[in-house]
């Protein structure tokens, strides 16, 4: 149920968050071009060891929204006992994320000494998720947390991530 959740908020901030479609081009058969600018690519940049103190199982992997890769990024979840977390990682801008109709609450925030803005998806009636952009050269790397929506007494996601992040964010790019 958990993995839905997480690949049904996926396809959500994915889908429109700009009209880009990202750094990559592609000829003609989907063979690259070598004008292609290749994204930071969280499935094989985050280490199990990292997965594990961020309180997910790293044999839980799932690369792009449910399996599926998207154009212009990089897409990588794992579930853990109560909360799933999925890196992004696009050629788009945090403006862009601000911008992006549906993504609301933006404030400022640290994890690991790194700046980034934390931010919620309307409509999460339920507070079951939170986000946070943090700028890169390639763009923006996003981490995202779910909380499962079947228990119950799980504390806010923002402190889940801010948690993880504090093992995660040091892996990503700047």
């Amino acid at each position: 149920m958990t993995t839905l959740i997480v690949a049904g908020v996926a396809v959500v901030g994915v889908a429109g968050c700009g009209g880009s479609e990202g750094p990559s081009a592609t000829g003609t058969a989907g063979v690259s071009t070598s004008a292609e600018a290749a994204l930071w690519d969280p499935c094989t940049e985050i280490s199990d060891e990292v997965l594990a103190a961020a309180g997910v199982d790293p044999g839980t992997e799932e690369a792009g929204v449910a399996g599926v890769p998207q154009s212009g990024w990089e897409i990588c979840g794992w579930r853990g006992p109560d909360y799933s977390l999925t890196v992004y990682t696009t050629d788009q801008t945090i403006d862009e994320f601000e911008q992006k109709p549906g993504n609301i609450d933006f404030a400022d925030v640290t994890i690991a000494n790194r700046q980034g803005r934390q931010f919620k998806v309307q409509g999460d009636t339920r507070n079951l998720f939170c986000d946070v952009v943090f700028s890169a050269e390639q763009g923006v790397v996003q981490l995202a947390v779910g909380n499962s929506a079947i228990a119950d007494g799980l504390e806010d996601p923002c402190v889940y991530l801010e948690r993880a992040g504090a093992v995660l964010v040091p892996t990503f790019p700047n």
